[in-house]
């Protein structure tokens, strides 16, 4: 099993604390945003696979060729066309399964395990009674992802997309679908969604217990309440 994590935005959210560091190396207990990820990683994971963009060298000079025995392959995101175009990046290096992680939020290791552990494909969502930005996902009563509605869902209670996929090869057999109609950034939960419908293929909506997302300055000292601080 291979691991894509994209980590190729500044963050421009995050303002001055990025820039020096791509938003992915931001500290939360002291470590970094990718190393939250790294280390929940399952035994089984063969290759970890790193689209990096802005100040890529940051994250080369950290890593290296490995993680703690796992090898690290950095994949250079010129053009920033989207969460979908990001993966694709990665298409001729994936021989089966595969996970998707953002590298700026930070997952539990419970949760990606449980995303694993399903069938077919699937998403971690998190359940909210408050929407932020973006599309509320459509799941039905076997918890399938259905598809996703755009518009502005804010304060409003529905299902959010955490980005955090389980998906294999097949997937690259269906063309990318725009994040939006006349959108020149491809998303990859919209081309997920329509892969799914079009090969018959389910994807798992598994309930998210410790999603932290990372957006702004504020969610860093949040993240800290929120995360574990690790015991060594």
């Amino acid at each position: 099993m291979q691991v894509i994590i994209l980590a190729a935005g500044r963050g421009t959210r995050m303002g001055t604390l990025t820039d020096s560091v791509p938003k992915p190396m931001l500290k939360v207990h002291g470590k970094t945003l990718l190393e939250h990820k790294f280390d929940i990683l399952p035994a089984d994971c063969e290759e970890i696979i790193l689209v990096v963009g802005y100040k890529a060298e940051v994250i080369r000079d950290a890593y290296g060729d490995s993680y703690k025995g796992i090898p690290v392959r950095y994949i250079e995101q010129e053009t920033l066309d989207g969460t979908g175009g990001a993966v694709w990046l990665a298409r001729p290096f994936i021989k089966d399964r595969f996970a998707v992680l953002m590298g700026d939020d930070i997952y539990g290791a419970e949760d990606l395990a449980a995303t694993l552990a399903a069938p077919d494909w699937a998403l971690l969502v998190e359940r909210t009674k408050n929407m932020a930005e973006g599309g509320i996902m459509v799941v039905d009563e076997n918890n399938h992802v259905l598809g996703i509605e755009e518009g502005d869902h804010r304060g409003k209670a529905g299902v959010m997309n955490t980005n955090l996929f389980v998906l294999d090869t097949r997937v690259f057999e269906f063309p990318l679908v725009p994040k939006a109609a006349g959108s020149s950034e491809f998303g990859l939960p919209q081309t997920v969604v329509e892969a799914s419908k079009a090969f018959g293929i389910p994807v798992h909506a598994i309930d998210s217990t410790s999603w932290v997302q990372v957006t702004a300055p504020e969610d860093i000292a949040r993240a800290e309440l929120l995360v574990p601080a690790p015991l060594n």
